[in-house]
C-alpha cells in the first residue's frame, strides 16, 4: 500500500486486480434474455426492426439476362450477323439465277481483256445492264415490304429509300456520251442498295444478305476493271473487230 499526500492510498499488486474483478462483473445476458421474455410474457410487444436493419437483411439483386436473350433471338435471321456461309441455306433458283446474273458483268472486260481492245459499245452495254439491276434492287424492296405479315413496313423509310436505285439507274442512262460517268452512277447505286440491305433497312434472311454481298462485289469489280481498261487499252469500234 502507497500513501500518497493528499490522504489517498493506492493499492498495488496482486490485490489491486482483485479488486478490478470484483468491481467490473461481466454481464449477465441470460437476465437480460429473461427479461425480454417475460415482458413479452406480460403483453409488451417488442420494438419493430429499424430501416436500416430491413435494408441489410435484402439480398442482393440477381439479374436473369434469359428475356434479353429470348428477345433478340425472337428478332429473326434479319437481325442477327450473317456469314458466306449463309449461301448454302440460299433456295437453288435464287443461287442460280443470281449468280448467273453475273455472266454480263464478267464477259464485258474478260473480252476486252483478251482482244487488248476498249469497245465502247460493249461498255456502254455493261453499264446498262448494271443500270437496270440497281432499279431491280430498288423494286425488290418494295416487293418485300408491302406484303401484310413481312418484317419490313411500307413505311416512308423502306418505299422512299428504295426509290432512289432507280432514280440513280435513270440517271446513269441519261450518259450516253460518257461511259466513264455513267459506270460511276451505276457503282453509286449498287453500293447504296447493299448499305441499305444490309444496315439501313433490316429484314432479309441471311443467304439473301450474304448473296448480294458476294453479288455486289463481284459487279463492282468488274465495273470498275472496265474502267481500267479504257484507261489502258487503245479504243477500237466493234465493227472492226475481226
Amino acid at each position: 500500500m502507497l500513501r500518497v499526500p493528499s490522504g489517498r492510498q493506492i493499492i498495488f499488486g496482486l490485490p489491486v486486480w482483485r479488486c478490478i474483478q470484483q468491481k467490473t462483473r461481466a454481464p449477465n445476458y441470460a437476465t437480460g434474455a429473461q427479461l425480454f421474455t417475460s415482458q413479452t410474457s406480460s403483453g409488451v410487444t417488442p420494438l419493430k426492426p429499424s430501416f436500416s436493419s430491413r435494408c441489410r437483411s435484402i439480398g442482393p439483386m440477381t439479374w436473369v439476362p434469359s428475356r434479353l436473350h429470348s428477345d433478340s433471338s425472337e428478332k429473326g435471321d434479319g437481325s442477327s450477323g450473317f456469314s458466306i456461309r449463309a449461301l448454302t441455306q440460299a433456295p437453288k433458283p435464287a443461287l442460280y439465277l443470281g449468280f448467273s446474273g453475273l455472266i454480263p458483268f464478267l464477259s464485258a472486260p474478260l473480252v476486252m481483256a483478251a482482244t487488248q481492245s476498249f469497245y465502247p459499245e460493249v461498255a456502254y452495254a455493261q453499264m446498262v445492264y448494271g443500270a437496270s439491276i440497281v432499279s431491280f434492287l430498288g423494286g425488290a424492296r418494295w416487293g418485300f415490304a408491302i406484303p401484310a405479315g413481312s418484317p419490313a413496313k411500307p413505311d416512308w423509310m423502306n418505299l422512299g429509300n428504295s426509290v432512289v436505285p432507280s432514280l440513280l439507274a435513270w440517271l446513269a442512262l441519261l450518259c450516253r456520251e460518257n461511259i466513264t460517268e455513267g459506270t460511276l452512277v451505276v457503282l453509286m447505286g449498287l453500293g447504296l442498295s447493299l448499305h441499305y440491305d444490309l444496315t439501313l433497312l433490316p429484314g432479309y434472311p441471311n443467304w439473301f444478305r450474304a448473296m448480294r454481298t458476294v453479288l455486289t462485289l463481284v459487279a463492282t469489280f468488274s465495273l470498275v476493271a472496265t474502267l481500267v481498261l479504257k484507261k489502258v487499252c487503245a479504243e477500237r469500234k466493234l465493227k472492226e473487230w475481226p
